[in-house]
């Protein structure tokens, strides 16, 4: 009685043995379109660059692709861990996630010293050092050309990282100040005298009003000069 049942098991399984595999998607070519994309996303990164493709699943049920196309979601960008996309083009569409990791190692700006809130930087007040930028915040400075001429925003402590939120441009004019307007256009120059109603950085807008009283608006550069291009 109990020979039946067990021949019928046997059978099952000798069935399944002989039956061909279904075709899964090989992983090696889905982390070689991953890499690459990622390689060539960071050609533009400076510092030293290393890139690391996590593990794609050997048990999926993708149908084997013949071109594969790697891509970031909307707003990402090659840096840190990160997930990037892969979508099949041909010929049966289908994406998958590939986690993956960029890591940048380059020089980054630190605070020599501590620096009070309105402080303007001078190259005295910074010092360069080489670590792990993916790690640190996202707009950390790593040339001091971004933040010499810049003033603090707030205090900080000697050693910290500097970023470009620390930092606000230095005011070219301040509210209530006397400014010079220079309005110009093709072939002509004319300035007139006014006084600023905000306070502005070089190449940021600036609301003046002119000794007649009309309100203009302009760009402030360096000197207390407030420009107005005309068409």
């Amino acid at each position: 009685m109990t020979s039946v049942p067990r021949f019928l098991a046997l059978l099952l399984v000798l069935l399944n043995l002989a039956a061909p595999a279904a075709a899964r998607q090989d992983a090696a070519p889905v982390r070689a379109e991953v890499s690459r994309f990622l390689a060539a996303q960071a050609r533009s990164l400076s510092g030293e660059v290393s890139i690391q493709v996590g593990e794609f699943g050997a048990g999926n049920a993708l149908a084997p692709c013949l071109q594969l196309e790697a891509f970031l979601p909307p707003g990402a960008r090659a840096w840190g861990r990160i997930s990037v996309g892969v979508r099949c083009l041909a010929p049966t569409a289908w994406s998958a996630w590939v986690p993956a990791e960029v890591r940048v190692k380059g020089p980054y700006l630190l605070t020599a010293g501590p620096l009070a809130a309105g402080q303007p930087i001078a190259p005295g007040d910074l010092r360069v050092d080489t670590g792990e930028l993916t790690s640190m915040a996202a707009d950390v400075l790593t040339d001091p050309a971004q933040a010499i001429g810049q003033t603090a925003r707030i205090n900080l402590a000697a050693g910290r990282p500097l970023t470009a939120s620390h930092l606000r441009p230095q005011l070219a004019v301040a509210q209530g100040q006397p400014v010079k307007v220079v309005s110009g256009g093709a072939g002509f120059q004319v300035a007139n005298d006014g006084v600023a109603l905000s306070s502005a950085g070089v190449g940021q807008p600036a609301q003046v009003r002119l000794a007649s009283g009309q309100v203009v608006r302009g760009i402030a550069r360096s000197g207390g000069v407030v420009e107005i291009t005309l068409p």
